[in-house]
């Protein structure tokens, strides 16, 4: 080592610690004068190197310093450095945070709401924040639900129009359109009859076995066949009864009560349909067509779930309307106490040879009064008996009819027992056309109940095979207005319909539903029109299947020779 190493000389200080105030001068020191033992800054300590003698208990004398550690280091907030209180002030005073970096948005979510640790850190409107950003999510979620919901509507209205919006009756270049009115109008209208008369009452009805009523989805029965029941389906004109009162004037306007109800609930209706009007001298009739859709049954008419367009298919609106059809007449033949008691009226049934075993059905000749000069003749139906309290009842028999949970939403062998009232809405959202029909046709027979039977095929796939889950009465009346079916309303569009056409000359007219459009075309048409239309009725499902070619000539001679039988359904699907 070349040179030594100099401490210079240190004082010694007799009072305290540290070095003293003032030395005396002959005492030579390398320190600068003037000079406290003090920072000059934060990041220096000249001076003191720690002091626990001194007490921040006092808050006027805290120090500034965060971590209470470093209190012992801080002389800040020391008296007796004035100097180095002022700078650490001013120091403070002219400090500014200089950060580029965006502040942190708020963590939403399950991460952020349930985290203990920023719990206590979030501020009061963090809160506040996150439930308007839940809200304004919900409100996107249900708008995006919304188009969803219109776009499928839109397509499957679009679906159905393609598969079942079809003209009932092929319009032909011939004929004169005369007027077309909109269901719109119909809703409008209202007319009041009096109580009707009894003309004639004509068949035999047997009684209804009460057994069915106790019928659940548990102890189901099954649907039997009844192929050797005949059920006539025959229009107006070709009724003997109604011919023999045309002569003897006693009404102006003829119709049946399948024809009335369809008129007076056609504002429910989808598909399309046709009614042949005659005004024969000062006569109105109203028919239907051999082979006509008013023969059968719809079935998902006012649904928006579309039907497959195939008609071959078993789920087709034509392969369940032929389905619905046969269940029915089944139903009404299964429920009755077949042991041979029967309840007979004035005449027989007027459709049916000597011999022939007919199905339980009695047929009312009513007359309605329209006006002072005008009487209506309508041939109204009932198909069983029953006595209550030592009195007749008479009933109407209908079945609704299940054929795949996929289209209906609603397993009925899951809810009729507990759910019986979702079971029966549906139904009135998927088929309120027909159901109103029947409340018609048992209101305009003065039926005092009406039952509705449920039935359900065995198998989704098994259009042939069929249970009965339940059956359920309803008195006519309360069952209108539980629909919203309007007696007023009803008579109010025949009454309109009647009086428009009896303006007309004499001739033909067909009125038509429209098959895209709500309402209704007149049209005029050659005295020949549908003569030769029951050729062309189509053929059950069973014999469309049969492929011996015998079996339909056969089928075809039969219905050109004898002419009741053609306005037969056959029980046989």
């Amino acid at each position: 080592m070349v040179g030594g190493f100099e401490v210079g000389a240190v004082p010694f200080n007799p009072d305290g610690w540290g070095p003293p105030e003032t030395s005396s001068g002959t005492t030579t020191t390398t320190l600068p004068l003037h000079v406290p033992f003090a920072p000059f800054s934060r990041s220096e300590k000249v001076g003191r190197i720690a002091d626990w003698t001194r007490n921040f208990n006092n808050s006027g004398a805290r120090p500034s310093s965060k971590n209470s550690a470093d209190a012992v280091f801080d002389f800040t907030a020391d008296d007796s450095f004035p100097d180095a209180v002022a700078a650490a002030g001013d120091d403070d005073a002219s400090f500014r945070l200089v950060d580029g970096k965006p502040p942190p948005r708020p963590k939403f979510g399950p991460k952020w709401r349930f985290n203990q640790h920023h719990r206590h850190n979030q501020l009061p409107q963090r809160r506040d924040e996150e439930v308007e950003a839940r809200k304004r999510e919900q409100e996107k979620e249900r708008a995006r639900r919304d188009r969803m919901y219109l776009n499928r509507n839109q397509s499957n209205q679009t679906r159905r129009e393609a598969a079942v919006f079809k003209s009932s009756v092929d319009i032909q270049p011939e004929w004169n359109m005369l007027d077309q009115i909109p269901f719109s109008t119909f809703s409008k209208l209202s007319f009041s009859v009096p109580e009707p008369e009894d003309l004639l009452l004509c068949g035999a009805l047997e009684y209804y076995d009460r057994t069915f009523d106790r019928v659940t989805p548990k102890n189901e029965r099954r649907l039997e066949r009844f192929k050797n029941r005949n059920f006539f389906k025959v229009t107006t004109t070709d009724d003997p009864v109604i011919r023999r009162l045309a002569n003897e004037d006693k009404a102006a306007v003829f119709a049946t009560d399948t024809i009335l109800s369809t008129l007076m609930c056609a504002p429910r209706s989808v598909y399309s349909w046709d009614i042949v009007i005659q005004r024969v001298g000062n006569k109105l009739f109203f028919d239907k067509r051999d082979g006509s859709q008013l023969d059968l049954l719809s079935v998902h008419e006012t649904s928006q779930e579309p039907l497959p367009e195939a008609k071959e298919d078993i789920n087709s609106a034509y392969s369940l309307s032929v389905e619905a059809a046969y269940i029915n007449q089944n139903f009404s033949q299964q429920v009755l106490i077949r042991d041979g008691n029967k309840v007979a009226f004035d005449e027989p049934n007027p459709f049916a040879n000597e011999g022939e075993e007919v199905a339980s059905v009695a047929y009312r000749y009513r007359r309605w009064k329209l006006d002072d000069n005008m009487y209506l003749v309508s041939r109204c139906e009932v198909q069983s008996v029953a006595d209550v309290n030592n009195q007749r009842q008479f009933l109407t028999l209908n079945a609704l009819n299940e054929f795949d949970t996929k289209y209906t939403g609603v397993d009925w062998r899951q809810k009729l027992e507990t759910q019986r009232g979702a079971v029966l809405a549906t139904e009135l959202k998927n088929n309120a056309n027909k159901l109103a029909k029947w409340t018609a046709q048992a209101l305009l027979a003065s039926a005092d109940l009406m039952k509705l039977g449920y039935v359900s095929r065995v198998h989704p796939r098994d259009h042939f095979n069929h249970v009965i889950l339940a059956v359920v009465g309803y008195k006519p009346r309360e069952f209108a207005a539980q629909i919203n079916l309007n007696t007023g309303n009803m008579w109010g569009i025949v009454k309109s319909i009647v009086d428009l056409f009896m303006k007309l000359s004499e001739g033909k007219y067909v009125l038509v539903k429209d098959p895209s459009k709500p309402q209704v075309r007149i049209y005029e048409v050659p005295p020949d029109a549908f003569e030769n239309d029951y050729v062309e009725e189509p053929l059950p499902e069973d014999e469309q299947a049969q492929p011996p070619a015998e079996d339909a000539e056969g089928t075809e001679a039969a219905g050109t020779t004898n002419d009741v039988e053609d306005k037969e359904i056959d029980g046989q699907v």
